[in-house]
């Protein structure tokens, strides 16, 4: 009662007359998602065992890790990835000379949908977003000089998956590695490309199977490697509010973990390689409370719904990438600055392991400058900032706790809309999670185009400016030497067991047997990423999207 009475005076004698005399910028503050941000934060009505706890304990509101970043540092990855497989091995040998701890590997279009590079569908895609990678002479390249049990790989492919981590398996194998010692994440979420990307190829039935023969296979032999990561950081690229971001990656999470059950598996034997990857905005509180709700929802789910044990099964582990939709081709230099604020949210949520956009990004691949000073912010964030020493130092604050239950309340309300329609994979194909995204797009460009939402150079404090960053530039040429890597190749291997392995290839896509063994021995027999895919296309057929998407 006297906080009532306190705060009443303080709205009449104080608050009242100051507005009276400088009125606020806005009749009404929100948040991105539209959450009502409130003039002053007040004392909510969490329980604080129950919604936060300790770190390192359920509901891992606070962080997965008892200790946290005083342990040891989240992982720095720089993603990167262009041209041909030697020219990415000299900047990944570069990042990890300039103190990066994680490599990161991008793929070109072709690879990301199963088509070597000689393919006439790869012609002019070759190296141009990505690395291209069309057999293992390829990937043995990409990770020449650098030992694949000292370093961590996070590889960004869905589709054809379980063939690139086929191959990465067999330069481990060639290098004298063995599978328990590698570590790393592939991402291997489907759901979101056929919500938010597009770079699928087979259907969600033989999808799905790809994905629980990786979980099988790794929780047996690479007991160290995360086999999905499942991926808001796209939804969120498309234009989705935070809250919709945590609840359809969530969705999409439940329908692995309810397909992997299916098949047999146990919650405990594979939810612990289970990771997840999302985006970091702009509004930085909003932002450090939606890793938050998310780690609280995932950790409640896994609990109550699927009756995981482990704790590990419960706790939701997480990479970032900032946020690529948000950089601007007006002043690039400005990218730094959103870029350092989108980082300190996602070490502030307690992220596991953070991708830093560079600043040129929405004109060109980055050059090795831009890529260094990228690198260097979360350095300077870690080393310098102090904000690291604190497990969960925003904990307690009115603000982010109510932000963190808001998201919770929303996201939990659109997951259990979407468990009503049957699931993630029914409201994707019903257009649901599409229609939501495409909405809150369409809210942010109008607020955008009406100056509701600055963007600063872009709507509003721009100037004349004529660029004058350092370009990179990929040589055209690539694509023909690539062609003539493959024709040697097929030349000198040997083909006799090349066909019997195709053969084999489609007998097991046929059958129920794990696909994953088939495909190391495949990869290992000088089979292409194209050869493989393309045999898999016949087996199983391609995925059209309806008419409406």
């Amino acid at each position: 009662m006297r906080f009532e009475a306190e705060k009443n005076q303080w709205e009449e004698k104080i608050l009242n007359p100051a507005i009276k005399k400088n009125p606020e910028r806005k009749a009404e503050f929100k948040t991105p998602s539209g959450i009502p941000v409130p003039r002053v934060a007040l004392p909510g009505e969490t329980d604080y065992l129950e919604d936060l706890g300790f770190p390192g304990e359920y509901p891992f509101t606070r962080g997965v890790q008892p200790t946290m970043y005083r342990g040891r540092f989240w992982t720095m990855r720089q993603y990167a990835g262009f041209a041909t497989a030697e020219e990415s091995n000299r900047r990944y040998r570069y990042l990890l000379e300039q103190g990066q701890t994680g490599l990161s590997v991008a793929f070109d279009l072709p690879t990301q949908i199963g088509y070597d590079a000689d393919d006439p569908m790869a012609a002019g895609e070759v190296g141009k977003v990505g690395v291209s990678i069309s057999s293992l002479r390829d990937m043995e390249t990409l990770f020449q000089g650098i030992p694949l049990d000292k370093v961590s790989t996070s590889m960004t492919i869905n589709a054809p998956a379980a063939v690139l981590l086929a191959m990465y398996i067999a330069v481990a194998r060639r290098q004298g590695v063995e599978e328990k010692n590698l570590r790393g994440t592939i991402q291997n979420d489907i759901l979101k490309e056929y919500v938010a990307r597009g770079t699928y190829i087979f259907p969600p039935g033989p999808s799905m199977r790809l994905i629980t023969d990786i979980f099988q296979y790794c929780y047996q032999n690479v007991p160290n490697w995360n086999t999905i990561s499942i991926s808001g950081y796209h939804i969120r690229e498309a234009g989705s509010t935070a809250v919709q971001e945590v609840a359809f990656t969530l969705a999409d999470a439940i329908a692995y973990v309810e397909t992997a059950v299916k098949a047999g598996l146990k919650v405990d034997e594979f939810a612990p390689q289970l990771s997840f990857f999302f985006n970091a905005h702009n509004n930085l509180f909003e932002e450090v409370a939606k890793f938050r709700a998310a780690r609280r929802l995932w950790a409640e789910i896994m609990r109550d719904r699927f009756q995981a044990k482990d704790p590990r099964s419960m706790m939701l582990r997480f990479h970032t990438q900032t946020a690529g939709s948000t950089l601007t081709a007006q002043q690039p230099e400005n990218n730094i600055v959103r870029v350092a604020l989108q980082a300190l949210s996602a070490v502030l949520g307690g992220t596991q392991s953070l991708h830093t956009n560079s600043m040129d990004e929405a004109l060109w691949l980055p050059t090795e400058k831009s890529v260094r000073v990228a690198l260097r912010t979360q350095q300077v964030i870690a080393y310098e900032s102090g904000v690291a020493d604190s497990v969960d130092p925003l904990a307690g604050s009115y603000l982010v706790e109510y932000l963190t239950d808001e998201i919770t309340r929303q996201a939990r309300d659109y997951i259990q809309k979407i468990d009503e329609m049957g699931g993630a994979m029914e409201a994707i194909e019903r257009g649901y999670i599409q229609a939501e995204i495409q909405e809150a797009a369409y809210q942010y460009q109008k607020a955008v185009e009406k100056k509701e939402q600055v963007v600063v150079g872009v709507n509003q404090f721009q100037i004349e400016e004529k660029l004058e960053l350092e370009r990179l530039k990929v040589d055209p040429s690539i694509e023909e030497n690539a062609r003539e890597r493959l024709a040697q190749l097929r030349a000198s291997r040997d083909a006799e067991k090349a066909a019997g392995w195709l053969e084999k290839l489609e007998t097991a896509a046929r059958g129920s047997e794990n696909i994953m063994p088939v495909l190391i021995g495949c990869v290992e027999n000088d089979l292409t990423l194209g050869e493989v895919c393309n045999v898999l296309r016949k087996t199983w057929g391609e995925y059209t999207a309806p008419s409406w998407a």
